[in-house]
């Protein structure tokens, strides 16, 4: 990690779930979760920023002790932005049926597996459905549906959708992805395995912004901490930008510093050298 320490103190630290936050079980580690607590015990405010929906997050923020009215995360990649304690959305983009309809079929002429997530439940339209998407409904806690486009109510809207494959055959499709489709769209990968399609206006870079804004802080006083293309934005933004040691290389130059991989406790790590600093 690089030593040197940011000159604004942290108010606010944004944390990226899989890949960052959590180990590679997915689990939080004990130096991970006393990190946490020492900075909140401080004072500094954290927000769990993922790509995940609220109800990937609920259990993790129970388990750190982030809850009540004066909390808050970031979820969807930053369509939704929720008070923790009261369930009021301070940022919200949903996305709408036309779209859901326009990304399918472009996803089924790409050849690969998509799906949509309303907030309360995960649909698919391939029969044949992708080992990643089970996976991905069982850790964002969203029950799974198999379910043909001509059968989905019109009415619905959508939180966040998404185009998914074995890396190979998804990286081969994103470089074959219509410019209809990133004109219309924010498109990111946040695994290799996930291609995240969400509004222009989305973003964990844009969300933070909106919600550093709404508690007052500034962007100087803010720290960010990922690993994927969907954190980039977030990094920007940051005064203190740390890149996890498991980033992808784009992650990696974009940060101004960088810490341990998330096997190696990398969150803590960082917390304990830019936010608690002698204090640990």
């Amino acid at each position: 990690m690089d030593m040197h320490r940011p000159h604004a103190p942290v108010e606010l630290i944004a944390i990226d779930m899989d890949g960052t936050l959590l180990n590679p079980a997915h689990r939080l580690t004990p130096r991970v979760k006393q990190a946490i607590a020492a900075a909140r015990a401080q004072g500094v405010r954290v927000v769990l920023a993922s790509g995940r929906p609220v109800s990937g997050l609920a259990p993790f923020l129970a388990e750190l002790g982030i809850e009540g009215d004066a909390e808050f995360c970031i979820a969807c990649n930053g369509a939704v932005v929720e008070n923790i304690g009261t369930g009021q959305r301070v940022v919200e983009y949903p996305l709408s049926f036309e779209d859901f309809l326009f990304c399918e079929r472009v996803a089924r002429e790409l050849g690969i597996h998509f799906q949509a997530l309303d907030g309360r439940r995960m649909y698919t339209p391939n029969q044949d459905i992708s080992i990643y998407t089970v996976a991905d409904s069982h850790l964002s806690h969203v029950p799974l549906s198999y379910r043909r486009v001509e059968d989905m109510d019109p009415a619905m809207q959508f939180i966040k959708l998404m185009m998914i494959d074995e890396p190979d055959v998804l990286d081969a499709a994103i470089a074959r992805l219509p410019s209809a489709l990133t004109d219309r769209f924010a498109v990111l990968k946040s695994a290799p395995f996930f291609l995240e399609v969400f509004d222009h206006r989305a973003g964990k870079g844009p969300s933070l912004r909106k919600l550093a804004e709404h508690l007052g802080v500034d962007r100087a006083n803010v720290m960010a901490l990922g690993d994927q293309e969907n954190d980039l934005t977030m990094l920007q933004f940051a005064g203190t930008s740390v890149a996890m040691g498991n980033a992808i290389e784009g992650v990696k130059q974009t940060a101004r510093f960088e810490t341990a991989t998330n096997a190696e406790d990398g969150v803590a790590l960082a917390i304990e050298r830019f936010v608690l600093a002698g204090n640990v």
